[in-house]
């Protein structure tokens, strides 16, 4: 093994420590009862807040109990009960597309195999990974925005694609830890390490974080910067720390970052 590679699961391994700590009682935070309602409401989360997801599985699941009965829903009204979690076309398509598959290909059961499962009508990698993981209780790695974001800002992979993010965390975390690493993250990201504005100044991962130490000016006086998004504001023109130490001038706001929204890693079930 290489000496950074080896050097990377020791921050790993710090890191996953710390989490564990912060988050004892992480978990997926989507309401299920067997894996086939986990795989519905995990397509039903794209782009989604599962606090809404559970809103809306909490009467879904009665209407449709089971994939038999969401294979032979009428398309237009099961748009609109998933109405409320966004693209709302394209879901329905898929849970019944899918729906429809796992009852004319597995017997109306969810395949506990990533290769199988993957080919369901809207079910990609992450998907698949949480069902497995938390479902089945196997060991799989998802990739989220939350994941894929901290990830990045702590070090850990220099990858975009939450495939490759994946694999290269496969590597350097235990693998019976692998499932309880999307967890861990997801609860840190939401709390502390949001976007596009971490909240580095309460966060208990800065001295094992590249982005803290690359991105968070410290200056004269000990004063700490103030807190900026992701990526950093660049200083407006002319800016200059006060003479004496004392708080420097804030830089001109990023107006254009207001609206920006999370990663895309959502969007890719």
């Amino acid at each position: 093994m290489s000496a950074s590679r080896l050097s990377l699961r020791n921050k790993a391994s710090k890191i996953l420590a710390n989490l564990k700590q912060q988050y004892p009682h992480a978990k997926c935070s989507l309401h299920f009862k067997n894996p086939f309602q986990l795989l519905i409401a995990t397509i039903l989360s794209a782009q989604c807040t599962d606090q809404r997801v559970n809103r809306v599985t909490e009467t879904l699941f009665r209407k449709y109990s089971t994939p038999q009965a969401f294979a032979g829903a009428d398309l237009k009204q099961l748009e609109q009960d998933i109405r409320s979690t966004g693209f709302y076309k394209n879901k329905a398509r898929s849970i019944q597309s899918c729906s429809r598959e796992l009852v004319d290909s597995h017997a109306g059961k969810v395949p506990p195999v990533l290769e199988e499962m993957i080919k369901l009508r809207g079910v990609g990698r992450k998907t698949a990974n949480v069902v497995l993981g938390v479902a089945f209780g196997k060991d799989a790695v998802v990739v989220d925005t939350h994941v894929g974001r901290l990830s990045s800002r702590l070090g850990l992979t220099s990858e975009k694609d939450p495939v490759k993010i994946e694999f290269e965390l496969m590597e350097i975390f235990p693998k019976k830890d692998w499932t309880r690493i999307a967890h861990l993250f997801i609860d840190h990201g939401r709390a502390v390490c949001k976007a596009p504005t971490p909240k580095c100044e309460i966060c208990k991962l800065t001295t094992l974080c590249d982005y803290y130490r690359t991105h968070m000016r410290v200056h004269r006086g000990g004063i700490p910067p103030p807190r900026r998004g992701y990526p950093v504001a660049v200083p407006a023109r002319g800016f200059m720390p006060r003479a004496g130490g004392g708080e420097a001038e804030r830089s001109r706001p990023l107006t254009h970052l207001k609206n920006r929204k999370e990663d895309s890693f959502e969007a890719r079930c």
